[in-house]
């Protein structure tokens, strides 16, 4: 009798398992279906998907949530966690996993996504002169860009922490990052601004001339200085990022360490070196890891200030003209996976740095 009922509870859980999400699948995919050939105002589709978004996701989750309700405890502990987790496992796995094993196959394809032509697309990138003046590019951006946020950074952190005006000091070196990097584009666009004559709007040729210089035409100079203008732009954007990760860090320095060091008769140089960098390793680290990755992946600037001329070109740029304006998808998919394998390197150490750190930044 207990194994016919044992035997009965299971081919009732397997049959809520199977019924419950397909039922939920068939719903809303009707309803999906529905919206895309219905014929009604935006307005009201809008509202239809608001609430339908809504009480969608809610729906899931409490039905799913049921049938594990119907296991016993051991495996009920089991399941329930992937229950809420797994769903945006499988988005994230849409939208990243998906898309990166596409772009992966498309780089050893042609121009037209329909013959296989193996190496050649890589082949192709390392013999690239253009690629190799973006990367070269990229790798200015990298390490002059990474170490000028970081060490103003650290500099104005410091200084900030000493100030009564600390709130206000933060504030406004902070202030760039409300700034999308397209909005930062088109701002330092008219400070370099430059055009023949005496008269200039540019902010940057409006002073040289009041100071009785000559205005210059900084976007397109010759190398590297072009491009030192453009790093410019992130060090303004990027150095308020640095500079509150850092701040938090030498708030968690012990009082005593320093007041200690000041006792003994070491200079405050000598304090920042031996002690604040110490106890900010760790912040450093994942603070440079980070603006390295974004670093690398940098396109904004360079599309909006001079759409990569000038041989001001990163690798960012060259996939977009290859991919979308070319429609070479196999090379333009090869610089893609290129820029991804560039930086894989970089998200692993700042994973493991953070591991190491317990989840934390100090």
């Amino acid at each position: 009798m207990g194994t016919w009922i044992s035997r009965h509870k299971w081919l009732w859980l397997t049959f809520i398992t199977i019924l419950v999400p397909t039922m939920n699948l068939l719903i809303h995919w009707r309803i999906f279906i529905f919206l895309r050939d219905g014929d009604l105002t935006p307005i009201l589709y809008a509202v239809l998907a608001i609430i339908w978004g809504v009480v969608g996701v809610y729906t899931i989750y409490l039905s799913l949530n049921w049938v594990v309700e119907q296991y016993s405890v051991k495996w009920r502990q089991r399941i329930q966690p992937l229950i809420f987790v797994g769903p945006a496992l499988i988005l994230l796995g849409w939208l990243l996993l998906y898309p990166t094993l596409r772009t992966l196959i498309l780089s050893f394809m042609d121009e037209s996504s329909v013959d296989f032509v193996g190496f050649s697309n890589y082949a192709a990138i390392i013999t690239n002169r253009l690629l190799l003046s973006a990367l070269r590019n990229n790798l200015l951006w990298v390490v002059l860009g990474t170490f000028s946020c970081v060490s103003m950074g650290l500099i104005i952190a410091v200084l900030a922490d000493r100030s009564s005006f600390e709130k206000l000091a933060k504030s406004i070196i902070f202030m760039p990052m409300a700034i999308s990097m397209v909005a930062s584009g088109v701002i330092w666009k008219f400070v370099y601004y430059y055009k023949p004559g005496d008269e200039q709007i540019g902010l940057l040729n409006a002073i040289v001339v009041a100071l009785g210089g000559e205005a210059q035409a900084w976007a397109s100079f010759s190398q590297p200085w072009n491009n030192l203008f453009l790093i410019v732009i992130l060090v303004w954007m990027q150095t308020g990022f640095a500079m509150v990760l850092l701040s938090a860090g030498i708030k968690g320095i012990p009082e005593e360490s320093l007041e200690a060091a000041r006792v003994d008769g070491a200079s405050e140089i000598r304090i920042f070196f031996k002690i604040m960098i110490p106890y900010l390793k760790g912040t450093i680290l994942s603070v440079t890891t980070t603006i390295i990755v974004f670093t690398l992946k940098i396109f904004d600037v360079v599309m909006v200030m001079t759409g990569g001329q000038y041989d001001t070109d990163v690798v960012a740029t060259q996939f977009y003209r290859q991919f979308f304006m070319y429609r070479n998808n196999g090379y333009g998919s090869t610089l893609a996976i290129v820029l991804l394998i560039a930086i894989i390197p970089v998200l692993i150490f700042n994973l493991r740095q953070i591991r190491k750190q317990g989840g934390g930044f100090s």
